[in-house]
């Protein structure tokens, strides 16, 4: 019997962005289907960032289309199903709140009158608090966490919702080895056990060897040809 077609969980179909008169992505095309990791890599300048910030229309494509679980960008509605880690927030170290209040902030969509949170928010923030490593530090402030620990608070915060696609833009940037290890640890039940889809943008292959099922590499404002992974998870078959 054949499987039915999988809508990708992420689709970008041709491409095209420039700031101005100035090109940025040409033609690009890339799919991301549930329950797969997909690295993204390239050069400071190379369009990294800009590809990832179309995916989550913070910009819009000068031509082609993105889709997200097969609806056009622009009728996208459902943005709880989409979490995102942008590059490690300076600002986020003098905050004068704990971590427990950064993770729960991340579901400020769906707050309800006077602060109550539904029991099945509860158990998500103890789920993603415990997940990240964090039970032992969710009375304490930010700013007294390390560099590592505050970038986990921040993905803890954009897990809460239970997305079905997590965008990282450079996650394991000046966090330490410990950091790193308790990262890999849970983006590999994320997408195991929880069978979400995650892009994981960076130039450190340490970062994601052994748990990319795809990496490709962002080069002079286009996708290339998938590049060999280090200890790659099981194969995904993209058609």
């Amino acid at each position: 019997m054949t499987s039915p077609p999988v809508t990708p969980a992420l689709e970008l179909d041709g491409v095209s962005f420039a700031y101005g008169r100035v090109p940025v992505l040409h033609d690009v095309s890339l799919q991301v289907i549930e329950g797969q990791f997909v690295a993204v890599v390239g050069g400071n300048g190379s369009g990294k960032t800009t590809l990832m910030k179309l995916a989550l229309g913070l910009l819009r494509p000068t031509a082609g289309r993105v889709r997200l679980f097969g609806t056009p960008l622009e009728s996208f509605r459902s943005w709880n199903e989409i979490g995102y880690v942008p590059q490690r927030a300076m600002a986020a170290s003098a905050l004068p709140v704990s971590v427990d209040e950064v993770v729960a902030s991340g579901l400020a969509a769906k707050a309800r009158p006077f602060g109550r949170r539904r029991p099945e928010e509860l158990a998500r923030i103890e789920h993603v608090v415990e997940l990240l490593g964090l039970d032992r530090s969710r009375r304490s402030r930010m700013s007294e966490l390390s560099g590592g620990q505050q970038q986990r608070a921040l993905i803890a915060r954009a897990l809460v919702t239970a997305p079905r696609l997590l965008i990282m833009d450079e996650p394991t940037a000046g966090v330490d080895a410990d950091a790193r290890d308790v990262l890999r640890d849970s983006l590999e039940h994320l997408v195991d056990v929880e069978g979400m889809a995650v892009v994981y943008v960076s130039h450190d292959p340490e970062g994601f060897a052994g748990l990319a099922d795809r990496v490709v590499e962002v080069c002079a404002g286009q996708v290339g040809v998938d590049v060999p992974t280090v200890a790659p998870r099981a194969a995904v078959d993209m058609g």
